[in-house]
């Protein structure tokens, strides 16, 4: 049978067909908007009255105009949406860069206050490992070796003393000034060694800080021997460094003209008048770079060309063989109404190479912005 004969007969079926005579195109609608789910078109068969009729027809034919009239819209705005895409520049205030040389003071200057601290710092050395200082600097002058805890009793291993741990043994530890066994009370804090083990040993290293006039202790224990005693220098380090006047410790520092070797700002040369003068307890004389108090510096080209570029002379040469095991700068960009933050947050640089940093222009709910340039370092040893 086909298609158009199975749908006639289906509607025979359901259709009051009175007769041989086949469905009229009136009693076809008549039955579809008997049967249809839309409201209109069932309103108008059943309603009684020319003027209902007329006013369902009406509604019905408004709400399917309404329809195609909203598809028609959709179909036109899909293939007629436009983009428009703006492209500005403007100038953004540049950030505030510090630059440190790792270590402080230069060593000629200095080693005349540490030769106390050093004498007994070279015998402590010896003691543990039979070496006095390493020997892989340009300057050393020759030493002859002589026998730890030679000469006056020693100062500073009294103010804090040096002990060795056995291994597993935290209550007790051999004193490294008189030999003897001492007992060791409070918190015990282990540190990893950052630096290379010289040997093997089952013995741990260590210094006990106790609080003036208290019984609260806290001892420090290390891995590395030769660590434990240079952070037990630093300690003392720091106490006579903090005696001397600021002003004799700036002179005994790094001038910006004897860190600064070239300085490039926006293809501009600069110089050691663009820097202002920072001095850290840690790291001596710092220089920042577009200080607010000095001058503000603005860019607006992205890129390392047109961001800040120097080259710094290290002098490795002067640095404190007990003090620090590596050579290089610490470098930190960040705002010009920040403190920088060096020892925390500060980026270390390595002698003889190229480093770049780059910062990305970053705005939040307090609309706070970062830059979004390349600033290279080239640190080297010249």
């Amino acid at each position: 049978m086909a298609p158009g004969e199975k749908i006639k007969a289906k509607i025979k079926k359901n259709l009051p067909v009175r007769g041989p005579q086949a469905p009229t195109i009136k009693e076809l609608m008549r039955w579809y908007c008997l049967k249809t789910n839309t409201h209109g078109c069932r309103r108008i068969v059943v309603s009684r009255g020319r003027l209902r009729r007329l006013l369902w027809i009406v509604f019905t034919l408004t709400a399917v105009a309404l329809i195609f009239w909203q598809c028609a819209l959709l179909v036109l705005s899909f293939y007629t949406v436009s983009v428009s895409i703006k492209i500005h520049f403007q100038k953004l205030d540049f950030p505030a860069v510090t630059i440190c040389n790792i270590n402080p003071y230069k060593y000629s200057a200095v080693k005349p206050l540490l030769a106390d601290l050093e004498q007994e710092t070279k015998a402590a050395l010896k003691t543990l490992y039979g070496f006095s200082e390493i020997k892989s600097r340009k300057r050393r002058e020759a030493e002859p070796c002589s026998s730890a805890w030679e000469g006056p009793q020693p100062k500073f291993l009294h103010l804090i003393p040096l002990m060795v741990f056995d291994e597993g043994e935290t209550s007790k530890a051999t004193d490294f000034l008189t030999g003897q066994k001492r007992k060791v009370s409070g918190s015990i804090i282990h540190k990893a060694a950052d630096v290379m083990h010289v040997q093997e040993s089952k013995e741990v290293v260590g210094f006990q800080l106790c609080s003036n006039g208290t019984s609260h202790c806290a001892t420090y224990t290390f891995s590395s021997g030769v660590n434990a005693i240079q952070e037990w220098y630093k300690l003392h380090y720091m106490n006579i460094m903090a005696q001397v006047p600021l002003e004799k410790k700036i002179n005994m520092s790094y001038s910006a003209e004897e860190l600064l070797v070239t300085c490039f700002f926006d293809g501009v040369s600069c110089d050691a008048r663009n820097f202002t003068l920072f001095h850290h307890p840690m790291y001596g004389n710092c220089y920042t770079f577009n200080n607010k108090e000095n001058e503000t510096h603005s860019t607006s080209m992205g890129g390392s060309e047109y961001g800040l570029q120097v080259i710094l002379y290290i002098n490795e040469e002067e640095y404190n063989p007990f003090l620090v095991s590596s050579t290089g700068a610490k470098v930190i960009v960040h705002r010009q109404d920040e403190y920088p933050f060096i020892e925390d947050v500060g980026t270390e640089i390595e002698t003889a190479m190229a480093t770049s940093i780059g910062m990305h222009l970053v705005r939040g709910q307090s609309d706070f912005c970062r830059l979004s340039e390349k600033h290279r370092f080239f640190p080297g040893n010249q």
